[in-house]
């Protein structure tokens, strides 16, 4: 068995399910500013829907992503027998780079649920649809960056 295959194709199946809750949570948070006032029961059952999409969904496969991403880096470095140089080339810079800023926009995600949960009402409904499309850019940036390896010697 390829372990290294495995722990590639797992990966990118824990990458899809955080990218589709990222997607999708911000625009639960667009329909909830614009519909469920606060303390109201349809407030309720969004702050229901958006706890469990984060607890549920999207913080595991995070975490199952950073997981598995280490795993490829060690496979390459140690079973592969590839050294730590592949971490020095410009397309490996971007794609950990989009992981990062993916990281950083998924904890602002989660503390927006919390406010939400307060009955604060941050940002707009325009807000929340503007940027529901940003973890599938930063996506598709990681994606082509490790798909053609650009820079590489």
């Amino acid at each position: 068995m390829n372990w290294f295959d495995l722990v590639r194709g797992l990966h990118i199946i824990a990458v899809i399910a955080w990218m589709a809750g990222m997607m999708y949570l911000p625009r639960l948070y667009a329909y909830h500013t614009e519909t469920a006032p606060p303390g109201s029961e349809f407030d309720a059952h969004f702050q229901v829907w958006e706890a469990k999409l984060l607890r549920i969904i999207i913080n595991p496969s995070m975490a199952i992503t950073w997981i598995l991403g280490v795993t490829l880096i060690l496979l390459h470095v140690y079973w592969m027998k590839q050294g730590w140089a592949f971490l020095a080339q410009p397309w490996m810079h971007v794609k950990l780079t989009a992981v990062i800023i993916l990281s950083g926009w998924h904890g602002f995600l989660a503390g927006a649920r919390k406010k939400l949960a307060r009955g604060e009402r941050p940002r707009s409904s325009k807000f929340w649809r503007a940027t529901n499309e940003i973890p599938f850019l930063l996506a598709i940036v990681a994606v082509l960056a490790v798909t053609l390896e650009f820079g590489s010697r």
